[in-house]
């Protein structure tokens, strides 16, 4: 069965209560589709702010599909739960070609990062299509080389403002993509555990020097898949500080007083 968000059974807590990895705030959620150019449905869903304007919006490329990665991957989970409440962020969430989570499974297969410039370029075009704005990219392990080879070349770069990238490998971005993300002039934030699997902090400030305006954050004591509810807040943190330009914002609340769900699992 397709997961449906309007499942989620919200209740009145009696005061704040901790924000934890299953805690669902209010937001309007829909499933969605992604019509991408060569073909395929792309299932997804789309988080928005209850009230109020979307500040920023993000369009998140999930971990690699063969080793686990979906759009339910943790950070863009909470991402989902979280974002919309407390920093009036709007959260797109897909799975990639032949990708499947409790939402569904999108048609075709993994191509190897190379069909997946058609299920970018899609998830971008539905946002667009959507008017949602301040429109970022949000890459996390194979995440990042999508946002890398595809995030500043037409048609993506000029409806994006820009990226955020979580563990990039650096496998399939190649110089001559970050070549064309330092000729876009666009920001990048690039936010690198400090034990990651395949690219540490210091040799991914030396590959990033190719982008001048590239910001390298090395985090101490996170790894690839940021494990653990103290990283996944400093990722969130991050992005909300750099696709909202406040980067001396208040760090996100870590408590909730209001209408709140449970997520299954």
């Amino acid at each position: 069965m397709t997961f449906d968000p309007a499942s989620y059974e919200f209740s009145q807590s009696p005061g704040p209560v901790a924000i934890r990895a299953s805690t669902v705030l209010p937001a309007r959620r829909e499933n969605v589709e992604l019509q991408t150019g060569d073909g395929h449905t792309l299932v997804g869903e789309l988080a928005l702010p209850e009230s109020g304007p979307v500040r920023a919006t993000l369009i998140t490329l999930h971990p690699l599909p063969t080793h686990g990665g979906f759009m339910d991957s943790h950070v863009y989970r909470k991402a989902s739960y979280r974002l919309p409440a407390l920093a009036g962020v709007a959260v797109l969430r897909f799975n990639t070609r032949g990708t499947a989570s409790p939402r569904g499974t999108s048609t075709g297969a993994f191509e190897e990062g190379i069909g997946e410039q058609h299920d970018v370029e899609a998830a971008v075009r539905f946002a667009v299509d959507r008017g949602l704005p301040n429109r970022w990219l949000v890459g996390w392990s194979f995440g990042t080389e999508l946002a890398l080879m595809y995030g500043a070349t037409e048609p993506v770069a000029s409806q994006v403002e820009g990226a955020v990238l979580l563990s990039p490998p650096l496998h399939r971005a190649q110089e001559k993509h970050l070549q064309l993300w330092a000729d876009s002039g666009k920001p990048l934030t690039v936010l690198v555990p400090e034990h990651d699997d395949f690219l540490k902090p210091a040799d991914a400030a030396r590959r990033f020097t190719a982008v001048p305006q590239a910001r390298v954050l090395g985090v101490d004591g996170a790894k690839h898949l940021w494990v653990g509810e103290k990283y996944a807040a400093r990722v969130l943190n991050e992005i909300v500080a750099v696709v909202t330009g406040d980067a001396g914002h208040t760090p996100l609340p870590q408590e909730w007083e209001g209408p709140a769900a449970t997520a299954a699992g």
